[in-house]
């Protein structure tokens, strides 16, 4: 059986097993669930709320909270037009978080919000390892708390998650982008220093000196490293007040003991970003080592159209680097659940008596797996070895006579002559002593 239809470039399938696609270890669908399932715990733990957003919204509202001059935004959008509306499949998800804080008014549910999110996202980039045109993101949004220890609450969850996958081997930036003033004072400072060195610069970062020049203090090029590297200092135009902030911010760090070092040319590529921002990377990943970053935002909800500023921070991560991580970390993730029983049917009416037996063992809570094909008994126990179910039972018209079953537990070859009306509680029993082995 083939098709001539694949996946689009940049996306992949999750499917019940693991596969490899151009060396890039693809997990499975059961350990997404894990990993998921995982990340939620230790968002209960600090008792943060989640919220889903579609996956599509007005391009404006992204232009508006990314920034117009980004290179999400003038490169990397998917975007469409429908009955004269622009929509974009949203690159990231904190501006539409924002929106609907904005629109639904969940200040008014009281206190500080603390909210993540798990879900797609979408940016026409060149697909490499660990990069996606569709990927799945990460995050959290604490919105209504101008502290540092708000911001400092945020990186104390993302050091959570990762360390409940056993990744150790990372490193936490971080820096201080002051208030919007101290930016535009050391734009202006940063663009008369690189000014001179504009023939040396990259089409690229040629085109971020006019528009962006924060931008070239993230260039990759080595040559350009080396120029940016006498570059003023952006602690030097930072204000009293954010300058206290940041301090606040490692101290807080230090208690709770979590190691950083300080990065002047740290900016992040979101215009949003106020005061305290941070990455964390990990050299295991290779070149591409960021892992995720994010900081504080307290300029987005007024660009998104708010009469009066509302302090926020949080941070962002892809699930795709993160199993990257875990591959790297060498953390085992489960394998694929298994059924509680196989069920073979020998003729018709055991057919007809396995297929309705089923339905009753799931509703009491049992995973029952048995041939929809009509196969040889033979073929169906094969099956249960393949599906590695701990107990099968043969049904045919003997069984049916006396009303009770041989469930043999397939690990010591052992067997026990059961009741019909017994199985459900045998089962269950048999399951809590000796429970599945992940």
């Amino acid at each position: 059986m083939s098709t001539s239809f694949q996946n689009i470039k940049g996306t992949f399938d999750i499917l019940p097993d693991a596969y490899r696609d151009g060396g890039t270890r693809i997990a499975s669908s059961a350990e997404w669930h894990h990993v998921e399932s995982t990340i939620r715990d230790v968002m209960a733990r600090f008792n943060i709320e989640e919220v889903r957003t579609p996956i599509f919204e007005p391009t404006e509202l992204v232009a508006r909270g990314i920034g117009e001059h980004t290179d999400i935004v003038t490169k990397e959008m998917f975007a469409f037009e429908r009955s004269g509306t622009n929509y974009v499949l949203r690159p990231e998800v904190t501006a539409p978080v924002m929106r609907a804080f904005l629109q639904h008014h969940l200040e008014q549910r009281g206190g500080v919000q603390k909210l993540f999110y798990i879900g797609p996202c979408f940016r026409a980039e060149q697909p490499q390892k660990g990069r996606y045109r569709q990927f799945h993101q990460f995050g959290i949004e604490i919105v209504g708390a101008d502290d540092p220890r708000a911001d400092v609450e945020g990186i104390a969850v993302m050091m959570a998650v990762y360390r409940a996958f056993g990744i150790d081997n990372m490193t936490l930036r971080i820096n201080t982008l002051g208030t919007p003033d101290d930016r535009a004072a050391y734009v202006d400072a940063l663009r008369d220093y690189l000014e001179p060195h504009r023939d040396e610069l990259s089409e690229t970062s040629q085109r971020r000196l006019e528009k962006n020049p924060l931008r070239i203090l993230d260039t990759k090029l080595e040559h350009e490293q080396e120029i940016v590297q006498d570059a003023p200092r952006l602690i030097a135009f930072v204000d009293d007040e954010s300058r206290r902030d940041y301090d606040a911010a490692k101290a807080l760090l230090d208690d709770i003991g979590i190691d950083y070092e300080e990065d002047p040319f740290l900016v992040r590529g979101l215009d949003y970003y106020t005061r305290l921002t941070y990455e964390l990377e990990s050299p295991d990943l290779g070149a591409q080592s960021a892992l995720a970053g994010g900081g504080r935002y307290d300029l987005l909800a007024q660009a998104l159209g708010s009469s009066d500023p509302v302090p926020a921070t949080g941070f962002a991560a892809g699930m795709e680097r993160l199993f990257l991580a875990i591959e790297a970390a060498g953390t085992d993730l489960p394998a694929p659940p298994k059924p509680d029983v196989f069920i073979a049917a020998l003729g018709d009416e055991a057919e007809r008596w396995v297929f309705r037996t089923a339905q009753t063992l799931r509703a009491e809570g049992l995973s029952v797996a048995l041939d929809l094909k009509g196969r040889s008994l033979k073929a169906q126990m094969k099956e249960a070895n393949r599906q590695d179910a701990p107990y099968t039972l043969i049904i045919g018209g003997n069984e049916l006579d006396a009303g009770s079953a041989q469930v043999k537990e397939m690990a010591s070859g052992e067997q026990v002559e059961v009741a019909f009306e017994d199985l459900a509680a045998y089962l269950k029993q048999r399951n809590e002593i000796a429970p599945q082995a992940a």
